[in-house]
């Protein structure tokens, strides 16, 4: 019975890459069986409340993984969704969620987080959802990250907004219609377009 409770959290992780106890719970499986298949060396635990196969491999987006798995709500952001999308060079060592005007602020263990509230629009608008280490980590798209960037640009910089609005136009991962659309979901149209209008 044991050993057969220890199979299923190990093929659990093999499916989910992460494996959290709820994942468990809703499964009908205890969590003394995650302690017996930790002590077999069968699971390893990452961060408090976060487990996986041993060996796993790491990557540099694995703490967004971290994040979204517990936060599934939330939204990777400003520049950790530049570093996502190979945006900038800058590694930000904290990882930059946002999540509703209203929600609960996240506790997320051993990653840093910087959180930012959205509402209505700026909040649902452009989220792709991508796969890392099996878990589902949803992120703004290209076009509304940039105009998120002029959005909070007191908060990460002119610069780094404008850089970012350059970068996507040179690599061609946007197009013009695209970012005035989420421009005007941002509110930041009357901002971005002497920059757009420069470039173009």
């Amino acid at each position: 019975m044991g050993s057969a409770k220890i199979k299923q959290i190990v093929n659990l992780a093999r499916q989910q890459g992460l494996l959290r106890p709820r994942d468990l719970n809703a499964r009908g499986i205890a969590r003394q069986y995650l302690v017996l298949a930790m002590r077999k060396g069968l699971i390893e635990r990452l961060a408090r409340g976060l487990y996986r196969l041993p060996g796993g491999t790491s990557s540099e987006h694995q703490s967004l993984a971290h994040v979204c798995k517990r936060t599934p709500a939330g939204v990777i952001c400003l520049l950790s969704a530049l570093r996502f999308h190979d945006l900038t060079t800058q590694n930000p060592h904290e990882v930059w969620l946002a999540i509703d005007q209203k929600a609960i602020s996240p506790r997320t263990g051993s990653v840093s987080l910087h959180v930012i509230r959205f509402s209505g629009a700026a909040f649902t608008e452009g989220v792709e959802t991508h796969k890392v280490h099996g878990v589902p980590v949803r992120v703004y798209g290209v076009a509304k990250t940039v105009a998120d960037c002029f959005k909070c640009r007191n908060k990460i910089g002119l610069n780094v907004a404008v850089e970012a609005l350059r970068d996507c136009l040179q690599l061609q991962k946007v197009t013009i219609d695209e970012l005035i659309r989420y421009a005007r979901i941002c509110r930041v149209e009357r901002v971005m377009r002497p920059y757009l209008e420069a470039m173009m």
